[in-house]
């Protein structure tokens, strides 16, 4: 008879030995529900909330207007300081044969703009940002659900034998709402993304082997060894498998890792496409390169994050919109051009859809200071109308979808809720958003909840 304590033990010294057995076996992709356009999923995500009217959504009616007051009561956000129409600083022009208007702001990525799905009519259920950015993530507005890169890895595997299927790619800030933006909720915990940070060694405690690798082998064997006995003693542990499978990939990691960020093969043309020696380009660019060497190693779902530039506070432009929007556009513009064109060139554009957008968009009034200058003045949160866009595989390119009304307020025409995004975004890579469910609580739980529909229009 054993106690609990020696009980615990000794299964997961059991379960550990069993995953020693074979450290280096690999684990094998899963079958899609249907034929899927999509291997991988590139997410570009702009933290704070970009201004839809100042970047991919035009609006002259607010010059005209600017400064008067909406001819409407505004519902209400979080500040709502107030309701003064607020006009872009910024000048729009088309681009492309598809003539599709894109702001000053991104230069580069209007270059790109024959690649794009703009879908202008987005629409979010909260205007706060830590809720805001966990129903981005997991369609879900609470704390503690599955986010949308480990419901890809849990529904599709990993096509990468030495790196995690969902990696997040952090320069800097990490979203309001922390590291549960990148949870794995209550699916397996070796289903969470693995955050890369920035510096000379972007995974917490992991070492290159090289220092203690003839000392590890032996160690490794011995513990083999010892657990041979109660192999078959226990049933299975899902909390503890997950756990080895961790250890098992943080192992494979140690010799995968530094060839991966090791950019000298890399030729400098594709450094200077990415903007890697850039004073402002430097840290987003080395991101998105990362994010494309990623997605040619099999990760399935790669997540960037905004770069902390200057003092600036992400997108979340409440006041010196002109000021903060400009840095941050011009930390992020050129190397989401060069991703997109790189992918592009070497075929990878056809198996990897890039998603870019925030948790919201911001409003076309105007907050203003104490002193009431309009040329400080910033926007507040806006959930009812927003902009984000797509590329890549198996999305039209070159077109608009929906449309907010003349203000930029609220989506109007071809709404598409964050559900939608995720059932579409589930649907490219070969997976029905309402089989995909995993069993918790008495529910088969899924992404979507009981809401979504797949957005067939976009689709080429």
């Amino acid at each position: 008879m054993f106690n609990r304590r020696q009980m615990l033990c000794r299964a997961a010294n059991g379960f550990g030995g069993l995953a020693l057995l074979d450290m280096m076996a690999k684990a094998a992709p899963l079958s899609p529900h249907y034929a899927a356009k999509a291997k991988s999923v590139i997410f570009l995500f702009m933290d704070g909330g970009p201004s839809q009217m100042d970047s991919f959504d035009p609006k002259p009616r607010l010059r005209v207007d600017h400064g008067k007051k909406l001819p409407f009561k505004p519902p209400t956000t979080v500040f709502n300081i107030s309701d003064q129409v607020f006009g872009s600083p910024f000048e729009f022009k088309q681009y492309g044969q598809s003539g599709t208007p894109v702001s000053e702001l991104f230069p580069h990525v209007a270059s790109c703009v024959d690649e794009l799905c703009v879908i202008r009519s987005m629409v979010a259920d909260h205007s706060e940002h830590t809720a805001a950015n966990y129903f981005m993530h997991s369609g879900s507005g609470f704390q503690g659900r599955p986010s949308m890169g480990a419901w890809v890895n849990y529904g599709l595997g990993s096509e990468s034998e030495n790196l995690p299927g969902f990696v997040v790619l952090e320069s800097g800030l990490i979203p309001p709402g922390g590291l549960d933006c990148f949870g794995s909720g209550f699916l397996p915990a070796s289903y969470q993304g693995t955050l890369f940070r920035k510096g000379k060694f972007p995974v917490a405690d992991l070492v290159s082997p090289d220092a203690y690798a003839a000392s590890q082998k032996p160690k490794l064997a011995l513990l083999s060894k010892l657990n041979q006995g109660v192999l078959q003693r226990f049933g299975q542990v899902s909390e503890v498998e997950a756990t080895i499978q961790n250890y098992e990939m943080a192992f494979r990691m140690q010799s995968a890792v530094p060839d991966l960020l090791d950019f000298s093969n890399e030729t400098q043309a594709t450094k200077d496409l990415y903007g890697i020696d850039g004073e402002m380009t430097a840290e987003f660019g080395r991101e998105c390169l990362l994010a494309r060497r990623l997605v040619e190693k099999g990760v399935r779902f790669v997540e960037l994050l905004t770069p902390a530039r200057r003092g600036q506070d992400r997108w979340d432009q409440h006041s010196n919109l002109l000021t903060g929007h400009r840095i941050n556009a011009a930390s992020t513009d050129q190397p989401i051009a060069a991703l997109l064109k790189d992918l592009k060139s070497r075929g990878l554009l056809e198996t990897t859809l890039v998603v870019w957008g925030g948790e919201f968009g911001r409003t076309p009034c105007a907050q203003l200071g104490e002193s009431g200058d309009t040329r400080a003045a910033g926007r507040d949160h806006n959930p009812y109308g927003f902009t984000m866009w797509m590329a890549g595989a198996g999305v039209k390119k070159g077109i608009t979808y929906g449309a907010t009304d003349e203000f930029g307020y609220f989506a109007v025409e071809n709404k598409v809720h964050v559900h939608d995004l995720h059932a579409t975004i589930l649907h490219l890579l070969g997976l029905d958003h309402k089989r995909l469910t995993f069993r918790y609580s008495g529910r088969d739980m899924r992404l979507t909840d009981v809401h979504g529909n797949v957005v067939h229009d976009i689709l080429s």
